[in-house]
């Protein structure tokens, strides 16, 4: 509407056939820039920072960009490289892509972010079941027994086995504390870079081996520690990180008041995904075996009787040991991701419901101008045959254009969502977008062609008399 303002009625009778060249408005990027604002703000109300609220606005509008420069080179592709060749309503069909008053850039815009919403939802649905799924797969553990001492550890696996149950992981715990990093304590670390490695307490492990879960991506593994030679300790990758210590860098533990020199023989990557005891630090075998420690013990149970047959007989036998059901959080969980799902299936059924609608708004708007092109084109000797076929090849090549697009944008949208904030891969299921895909070119062709009915029904004698 800010357009009227500075409409002369000179460019209002001659806009039909003439572009008008309409002098720069800033009222319409201050409009703009408010819509950018409230969605921003909005954003806000919704997540926990600014920043989350940033990234969010920022993403929307280089989707937004990025569809409006696609348009214009899918213009641009079409008005130069269609061969002529090609057959007359093939032609006709990709030059109302680039026609006065055409839809491209509108259609281009509304279809492909809907689509990029729509599909962005479905992927983060699936990365969310897939993660659940993961944790409660038939091969992984769903009840944790902690706090198991030395002379309790054979007695609790005996138990164990004597219910039929697998000892799926028993590992020992020690707590332990930094006490220097590259010869600097906490008090000479002026610098303050890893200032946080000797807060509080870490629980740390010991083993020969490496778990299914872990992978050395720096340095080597070393599994057994050889007598009065050095010992290297393998951290975590992000804990290193966060610590700012590397392979070959020195760390003394504190173990309950015993001071344990190491180095940094491996950095490894460890999939927190799988349920089973992961650690920060992993010492090898031969060092730590004496110290302080306990134990825990995982295992899988496949009914509610042996649980609470189970649990009862620890209980009883070893009063000090808790038991965790990951049973019934991961059943709880399953429930929530049900609902998460039905909202999120909701979600994308009004996303697709507001982009139909937009749809039919723009097929609505330029019927005037679509009438008298049908006017000129059964004039010529057009039949309503060739004037659908032509309908047809536009919004079909307009609809797989925007619908390409916006999965693509969704496919690297769920892409980072994955990696930067699930932390877990993306392997997306390609018959499902497909499908999509298909739906929405048949809505846009169905759309197109149903709301130009009346272009195709009203007579050019009728247009011409009025």
């Amino acid at each position: 509407m800010l357009s009227v303002r500075i409409i002369s009625p000179l460019n209002a009778i001659r806009h039909s056939f003439e572009k008008s060249t309409d002098p720069k408005d800033p009222l319409k990027w201050i409009v703009y820039l408010l819509i950018l604002l409230f969605v921003l703000a909005f954003t806000r109300f919704q997540m926990s920072s600014w920043m989350q609220a940033a990234v969010f606005t920022g993403s929307i509008s280089i989707a937004f960009l990025l569809l409006f420069g696609l348009s214009r080179v899918l213009m641009w592709t079409v008005k130069r490289l269609i061969p002529s060749s090609s057959s007359y309503l093939w032609r006709q069909g990709f030059a109302n892509l680039y026609r006065p008053n055409n839809q491209t850039l509108m259609l281009t815009i509304s279809i492909g972010l809907s689509t990029a919403f729509i599909c962005t939802l479905f992927f983060v649905q699936g990365i969310l079941i897939k993660r659940v799924t993961i944790s409660s797969a038939a091969n992984q553990a769903n009840m944790i027994l902690f706090d198991i001492q030395n002379e309790q550890k054979e007695a609790i696996a005996t138990l164990t086995r004597d219910f039929k149950l697998p000892v799926m992981n028993q590992v020992p715990v020690i707590t332990v504390r930094i006490e220097k990093i590259n010869g600097k304590t906490a008090l000479q670390d002026t610098a303050g870079d890893s200032r946080r490695a000797f807060q509080g307490e870490l629980r740390i492990t010991f083993q020969d081996t490496l778990t299914s879960a872990e992978k050395v991506i720096k340095g080597v593994w070393q599994g057994k520690a050889k007598p009065e030679e050095k010992v290297y300790v393998s951290l975590e990758e992000g804990y290193a990180r966060n610590i700012h210590v590397g392979v070959g860098d020195s760390i003394v533990f504190n173990v309950q008041g015993l001071l344990v020199p190491t180095i940094v023989g491996s950095l490894r990557e460890v999939n927190w995904a799988r349920m089973q005891t992961n650690f920060r630090v992993v010492f090898p075998t031969g060092v730590l075996e004496d110290a302080p420690q306990f134990h825990v013990l995982m295992t899988r149970i496949t009914s509610n009787n042996v649980s609470a047959n189970y649990q009862s007989a620890v209980v009883r036998k070893f009063p000090n040991v808790s038991v965790i059901d990951l049973g019934l959080i991961l059943k709880t969980l399953d429930e929530l991701l049900s609902k998460i799902s039905f909202v999120i299936q909701f979600m994308a059924a009004f996303s697709m419901a507001t982009g139909w609608i937009v749809l039919i708004s723009a097929v609505l708007t330029s019927r005037g101008q679509r009438l008298r092109e049908s006017v000129l084109l059964r004039t010529l000797g057009a039949s309503r045959k060739q004037i659908l076929a032509i309908t047809t090849i536009e919004y079909l090549f307009l609809g797989a254009f925007s619908a390409g697009a916006g999965i693509i944008l969704a496919l690297g949208g769920s892409w980072l969502l994955a990696v930067f904030s699930f932390d877990t891969s993306f392997t997306p299921s390609l018959l499902p977008v497909l499908l999509l895909f298909v739906l929405i070119c048949f809505l846009v062709v169905l759309t197109g062609v149903l709301s130009s009915r009346k272009v195709l029904n009203t007579p050019p004698l009728a247009v011409l008399n009025a």
